[in-house]
This record gives structure tokens, C-alpha cells and sequence, in this order.
């Protein structure tokens, strides 16, 4: 890895207590890098600390213990106006947009430029450049009220970019967003990082989002950081816990015990999970295998997607033949990739591995 611009050291956030309130641990000890340059997702459940983690980025919450080095600079006592030239490398993008209603897509844009105090025409030029990079020249004169979800966060990002930060922070910023509109946005954040080299860091509740988008992640709870790695790696190999539920929620490639039941009134023949990955091959040279070693496979369920550019996911898929034929092939797929062995209608036995 890089140089990184963004280091947590034993990072620690706590939120005192009241009389009717429990002290709240928001982030709890993290260690952790973030290079120049990449897509960082920080993803989590609702309280899991992740909004808080990215605050501390910019100083709106200061660490209780630990430090946060930005860009070389240790953040950890630093008076408001050394901070604010710090901030100056920051942009920051919303869930809710915040944009000002009383201004026009331009004025928005231009508004931190005028508070750093740009000359006017140097301000109009940077906004029309801004427009144009983020699709929406043509809403200029438009307000906020005007604008689609997608539209506003446009705004949202060419504001973020007006000062030319290293750094833009998304927080939760494709939440309130439809489907295609967030494909939209997520690529409009990778032109951010490949054309103009900012490093994104990306809050979410999203797996989809990682999935789309992220170089590496980071997944939190309550409080702390219990995986990192590469977002293949993470989909691929998931260690925690709540990393597999993530995991399962995104990918829908594996059979409920609603939908296996179903599957077994439809299918007597053993029923297998088939994961899938760069190393497995084509779903082609797995049924060939199975033919080669003398079963007749069907598949039943399961599903493919793309993690970082690579192929993942599962297939459920029946096999018929010769209770020996069927061991020797889950024994072949076991040489190159995982297999569950959900049994068969008459004989489960789920979880054979």
C-alpha cells in the first residue's frame, strides 16, 4: 500500500454520559490506514461508529484518546485555525444533500469558494468547470426544490470538489437514492478518484455500494473495526461475523431454508452449493467436471455477480447419479473451490463440508 493520507491510531471517541444517558463508546481503539489515492469503504450497521470514524477525519468530533493523521498532520490538538486549513483539503458529501434552498445550483457551488475568498471571475469559471464535470451545466440557475435526488447530489459532490480537496468524504451519500441513481452516483465518484486522483472514503450501510465501487474496506461494530481488507477478499472470505451477514444480504446466491425446502419438492437428487471466483472458472467447466465424473448436473438456484472488476457468487445445482459418481465429483470441486453439500429430499444433511 501507499503513503497512507489518512492514519487512525488507536482512535477512541466517547461521548460522556448524563443523568438519564450511558456514556456511548462511539469509536472504540481503531487502527487503521486509508492510502492516497483509492476508494475506502467504511461500512456498518445503524450505531456500529462509522459516521463518527469519518468525522474525526475532518475534526467535527476531536478523538477522546488515540490520534488522526490527515495528509501528514496530526489532528490531535490542533487550534480551529490550523484546522481550518487543514479542512480546505477536505470536500464532504450528505445523505440529505444540505444544500441552501435560497441559493441556485451555481450558488451553491460557489458558496465555499466565496467564503476562501476567490476572486469573482476565478469563482465563476471554477463553477461552470464544476458543472460541466458533474453533468449539470444546464441546471445553473436552477434551485435545489428543482432537482431530482440524483441532481442534488451532483450539487452536492461539485460543492465538495469546489476548493480542489485530496480528500472527499461520502457519508451515507447514496442512501436516500433509487437503484440507478445510485449506480450513477458511484460512478461519478470513480471519475472523482481515477481523473482528478482524490481519495474517497465512502460511509455506508450499502454491501452493494462496496461491492460497485471500493478498492478496500473496513467493516465496523460497535465501535470498533473487526475486518479489513480488499473488497474481493471481504466478499470472497468473510471473516466476521457481521461481515457474512453483509455478505449474504448483497449476493442472494444462497438458498433460505424456506426457499431449500422448496427446492428439495422440486429436486430429489443431491443438492450442492457451488461457490464461484476467479479461480473456479466458468460455471461451463464446472458442469464439465461433474459430467466427466459421471453425474447429470441441473442448476437450481444461485447467482453471479462482479466484486472489484472479478466474478462472484454461488450455484445450487442438482446432481443425479451413483451416490459414489456424486462424492467423487464434490470431491473434484473441492480441489478448486468450496462446496457445501445441502443432501438430498429423502437424506439431508445440510452443512456437510
Amino acid at each position: 500500500m501507499t503513503e497512507p493520507i489518512i492514519s487512525f491510531r488507536d482512535a477512541s471517541k466517547v461521548f460522556p454520559g448524563g443523568r438519564r444517558r450511558p456514556e456511548v463508546r462511539a469509536v472504540d481503539g481503531v487502527t487503521l490506514d486509508i492510502a492516497a489515492g483509492e476508494i475506502f469503504g467504511v461500512i456498518g450497521y445503524s450505531g456500529a461508529g462509522k459516521s463518527t470514524l469519518v468525522r474525526l477525519v475532518n475534526a467535527l468530533e476531536r478523538t477522546t484518546s488515540g490520534s488522526v493523521v490527515v495528509g501528514g498532520t496530526d489532528l490531535t490538538g490542533l487550534g480551529e485555525a490550523r484546522l481550518r486549513e487543514v479542512r480546505a483539503g477536505i470536500g464532504m458529501i450528505f445523505q440529505q444533500f444540505n444544500l441552501l434552498s435560497s441559493r441556485t445550483v451555481a450558488g451553491n457551488v460557489a458558496y465555499p469558494l466565496e467564503v476562501a475568498r476567490w476572486p469573482r471571475a476565478e469563482r465563476d469559471a471554477r463553477v461552470r468547470e464544476l458543472l460541466e464535470f458533474v453533468g449539470i451545466a444546464d441546471k445553473a440557475d436552477a434551485r435545489p426544490s428543482q432537482l431530482s435526488g440524483g441532481q442534488k447530489q451532483r450539487v452536492g459532490i461539485a460543492r465538495a470538489l469546489a476548493t480542489n480537496p485530496r480528500i472527499l468524504l461520502a457519508d451515507e451519500a447514496t442512501s436516500a437514492l433509487d437503484p440507478e441513481t445510485t449506480r450513477e452516483v458511484l460512478r461519478l465518484l470513480q471519475r472523482v478518484n481515477r481523473e482528478l486522483g482524490i481519495t474517497v472514503v465512502i460511509i455506508t450501510h450499502e454491501m452493494d455500494v462496496v461491492r460497485y465501487v471500493c478498492d478496500r474496506v473496513a467493516v465496523m461494530e460497535h465501535g470498533k473495526v473487526v475486518e479489513t481488507g480488499g473488497a474481493y477478499e471481504i466478499f470472497s472470505s468473510p471473516k466476521a461475523d457481521v461481515t457474512r451477514r453483509f455478505v449474504g444480504t448483497s449476493l442472494r446466491d444462497r438458498p433460505s431454508d424456506e426457499t431449500l425446502a422448496r427446492l428439495r419438492e422440486r429436486h430429489p437428487g443431491r443438492l450442492v452449493v457451488v461457490g464461484i471466483d476467479e479461480v473456479t472458472g466458468s460455471t461451463r467447466a464446472i458442469t464439465q467436471v461433474l459430467r466427466d465424473a459421471g453425474v447429470d448436473p441441473a442448476v437450481v438456484y444461485g447467482g453471479i455477480t462482479e466484486v472489484a472488476d472479478k466474478p462472484y457468487g454461488s450455484l445450487t445445482f442438482e446432481l443425479t447419479g451413483p451416490d459414489d459418481a456424486v462424492d467423487a465429483a464434490i470431491g473434484r470441486l473441492r480441489a478448486v473451490t468450496a462446496v457445501g453439500d445441502l443432501g438430498t429430499a429423502a437424506r439431508a444433511t445440510e452443512g456437510r463440508d
